[in-house]
């Protein structure tokens, strides 16, 4: 991805999330006005209080429920991700020959590289970007249920097992949670890539963010990227099957040899 579509990726999901913390403290109600509060916002409160009304009262399990139902609607994109990723993983050897052959650092020689790189990725009927539709799809969910959360009071004032769903984890067992499930499903995720550097930088530094984030936030939050991880292990198990198989008995036959 060329570093122009990455600002723009960049610059998005930054103005996206001021425009969203300018209003945290404000009351999300069916009067709110604005295209976050109407789109994302309030028909994120408006699931998860319906939800529990249905679910003999539970906040928490209406969340549970409403993180699978966006699961199951973002599906598709996961899919596409995942061949997304494999057809790359499968053109990395000549992606690296042109590489070393428009190795020169000169405009006219770079602009080459890029265009035999996206000639190489339209014979195949690749596309690099397919791998950011679900994470552009996943901000504005993520941080919509963070204000759903905070300016939802019914939310703010239940409980759920042993913590508040509007106050943190007293005991971090939560963002412990998912801190680990973020590892093992970034390590599904990445099976195939152990000789990319940046992959496995991503595959440390993604669990302590979440950590990071989850300790912070509210435990309603940390409860949606739990189930959410939870979801995402099965749903790899299942689609990339094969290649964890693969990938695992590559790894057996390596330890095997030393």
């Amino acid at each position: 991805m060329s570093k122009r579509k990455i600002l723009y990726i960049g610059l998005f999901l930054l103005v996206l999330l001021l425009t969203g913390c300018t209003e945290v403290n404000k009351p999300i109600t069916a009067e709110s006005t604005g295209f976050w509060n109407e789109y994302i916002v309030y028909p994120l409160s408006w699931l998860i209080t319906e939800g529990a009304h249905i679910l003999w009262g539970s906040f928490g399990l209406s969340i549970i429920v409403v993180t699978i139902l966006i699961r199951l609607a973002i599906l598709p994109l996961m899919i596409k991700q995942t061949r997304s990723s494999k057809a790359m993983q499968a053109l990395q050897p000549e992606m690296q020959a042109l590489r070393e052959k428009y190795s020169s650092k000169d405009q006219k020689t770079q602009q080459k590289l890029q265009q035999e790189t996206m000639a190489l990725f339209q014979k195949h009927g690749v596309n690099p970007l397919a791998g950011c539709f679900p994470i552009l799809v996943q901000m504005p969910i993520l941080i919509g249920f963070y204000h759903a959360i905070s300016r939802t009071a019914e939310i703010k004032e239940h409980n759920f097992l042993w913590f508040d769903l509007g106050d943190k984890d007293p005991y971090y067992i939560l963002p412990i949670i998912a801190g680990i499930t973020t590892f093992i499903q970034q390590k599904m995720m990445m099976a195939g890539t152990e000789g990319n550097p940046q992959m496995q930088m991503m595959l440390y530094m993604m669990p302590i963010m979440i950590l990071i984030f989850a300790i912070n936030f509210p435990a309603a939050l940390s409860l949606y990227w739990v189930v959410g991880n939870l979801f995402m292990i099965v749903q790899t198990y299942f689609i990339k099957g094969p290649d964890l198989k693969k990938a695992s008995a590559t790894g057996g036959a390596g330890g095997a040899k030393k």
